[in-house]
Parts: structure tokens; sequence; C-alpha cells
């Protein structure tokens, strides 16, 4: 098979990173124009054969100092599948990052200092919109920071009751463990539309109607029985000889489940959490109904929503309110990446 030195590509593929965001600079700061027969499409299309190009001599070039020789076709199909993939997530967004970095009219920024000003946001996650938006009298902060302590609160419930949960399905012989995990699993075939008005007048009943606790709690409800699943088939597949020879060793059932089970369901944890917050976090029906215009347990969602009125759609607030809203979640899911692509058993042979 013939073999490539990566070296070569990741070297290549920086630099052309690194070229294509001066020329970005460079055209946002110059008064040149483009001609009116060539378009960005244009532009964009020869850009990405010239990437295709350079990462194929990578491929097939020879470095003085090569360091992991891996498999041509492998990563030539894998590059097909990012390039391909990427197309498919850039594109629908750049009419949402052309408005984050224009103002409420979607006129674009007319000087080159205001240009420069600008260009940073872009490389460095847009901190121009995000002092924008603290300045401009909104809430949006205050309710993206009620979504981040009613995600992260009904994440942590779900996935611990749902940890304890699976546990006990996957070591004990429960009567009727099969029905019960059916009807845990049942919670999660029923639309929120259907379930929505009875959980309304409970929580009317109970003064849980915009409430942190109220939300956490409903939210935790909802994603427990995935998080039980989930779990279920992670912990199975830890071997039960490392419990049985914690408990020869004279650890109770508890010390076994923290010390031996819990380090070797890492990833599962990971990953339920990762899940449950994702949910939690993009939940809309709940939060609308539950909560108050300019209440105290107001989330994110909603407030992106009632960007929208009778004077109309303010475009820029909504395409930053909603680039910042997915900061958070790919925070989470960029610090659990290293348990995320760890196997379930990582460390441990089954004989």
């Amino acid at each position: 098979m013939p073999e490539g030195d990566v070296s070569a590509v990741t070297y290549l593929f920086i630099g052309q990173v690194f070229a294509g965001l001066i020329l970005f600079a460079f055209f946002s700061l110059s008064n040149i124009k483009l001609p009116s027969h060539v378009s960005l499409r244009t532009l964009g299309i020869v850009w990405n054969i010239l990437f295709v190009i350079t990462c194929i001599y990578g491929f097939f070039s020879t470095s003085p100092y090569p360091r992991i020789k891996v498999d041509v076709r492998y990563h030539f199909f894998t590059l097909i599948l990012c390039s391909v993939g990427a197309y498919f997530l850039v594109v629908p967004w750049k009419r949402k990052i052309y408005s984050v970095f224009t103002d409420s009219n979607g006129d674009a920024i007319p000087n080159k200092k205001e240009k420069l000003a600008f260009i940073v946001p872009v490389i460095f996650a847009t901190i121009g919109v995000c002092i924008a938006l603290a300045n401009g009298g909104s809430k949006y902060f205050y309710q993206l920071f009620n979504s981040i302590i009613i995600g992260g609160g009904s994440t942590v419930l779900a996935v611990g009751l749902g940890t304890i949960s699976a546990y006990a399905f996957s070591r004990f012989n429960i009567a009727g463990k099969d029905d019960l995990l059916f009807f845990i699993l049942s919670t999660r075939m029923l639309p929120p539309v259907v379930v929505v008005i009875p959980i309304y007048l409970m929580y009317i009943a109970l003064k849980l109607k915009d409430t942190h606790f109220g939300l956490i709690l409903l939210y935790t409800t909802f994603n427990v029985s995935f998080a039980v699943w989930l779990m279920k088939g992670f912990i199975d597949e830890i071997p039960k000889e490392y419990e049985d020879a914690a408990l020869v060793d004279g650890y109770t059932r508890f010390q076994t489940f923290m010390k031996v089970v819990l380090p070797q369901s890492v990833t599962g944890i990971a990953a339920t959490a990762v899940f449950c917050l994702i949910t939690a976090w993009n939940e809309f029906a709940f939060a609308l109904v539950l909560t108050e215009t300019g209440g105290r347990a107001v989330t994110a969602p909603p407030s992106i929503q009632s960007a929208t009125g009778s004077a109309g759609m303010d475009w820029g607030k909504i395409a930053a309110s909603t680039f910042v809203f997915l900061l958070p979640v790919a925070i989470f899911t960029f610090l659990m990446r290293s348990h995320l692509l760890r196997g379930v058993t990582f460390g441990a042979v089954k004989k």
C-alpha cells in the first residue's frame, strides 16, 4: 500500500488556512472589488480544488523528517467525507454568520477601521457581538445563565440517577425488569404537546411555574429514562469479574460501584451527559409554557423567539443570540472529547 507523510499534510493544511485568513483580511480592508463575472461560488470552487491538490501533494510527498506513515487511501476517503460534510455544514450558516457581522438593516461595516474591528470577532468568537448584546439593555445573558443552571442541574441529576438505576438493572435480578425498562422508555414516546397542559395545571397548583427548580425537575424526569437505557448498555459491557474480585477483597457493594464500576464507565457517563445536556439545552415547548415573559426562570430559546415581533425580524439579534447560544454546548462537548474517544473497557481485558 502507498504511504504518505502526515506531517507534510498537516503543515500544508495549516499554511493554506493562514493564507486564507490573510486573503480574507486583504480583500476586506482594501478597496479592490471582484469583477462582475467572478462570484464567490467560483472562488470557493477554485479554493476547494487547490485544497484537494495540496492534500494529495502532501500524501505523496517525502519529508526529510518523517513522522507517521499511514495508508494514503484511508486518509483520501476521510478527506472526501470531511470535505462534503464541511460543505453542507458551512453553507446553511453562511447567511447567519453574515447577519452576525452586519447591522440590523443588513448593511455591512463601511470603513476600513470598523472592518478591521470586525475581523477579530470572526476569528476569536464574536466578542464584539457579545459586548453589543450585553450593552444593549437585553436580558439575554441572564436568560443564557438560566439555561446553564437549568440544563446543567438537570443533566447532573439525570446522569446520576440514571447511572445508579442502570447499575441495578444490569447487575441484579429484579422482578419484572424488562417491563420496568419498557415503562421507563415509554416516557420518551409522548410528544411534549400531549402532556404540556396537565403539567402546566400541576405546576400552577404546586407553585412551580417560572421557577428554576420546576424546570430542572421536569427536564430530569424526561432525561432520566434516556440516561438509564444508555448507561445500562455501557455497564453491561463491564466484566463482572472485577466486581467479584473487589467483593472478595472486602469491598462493600457501594465501594465496588464507586471504585470499580464508575471509573470503567466514564465514557458512558460523558456520552450520556452530552446527550442529556443537548436535550435540556434545546428544549422549547415547556420552557415557553412554564415561564412568564421577562420572568426569573426564562431560558434562552424562548428569548430568541421573542426577537420576532410586530416591528419585524431583528436578524442581527437573532443571528448573534443563536451563535452565542451554541457556545456552551460546544465547549462542554469539547471538554468531554477525551472521554468520548476512549473505549468503554479501556485498559481491561475480559477473559
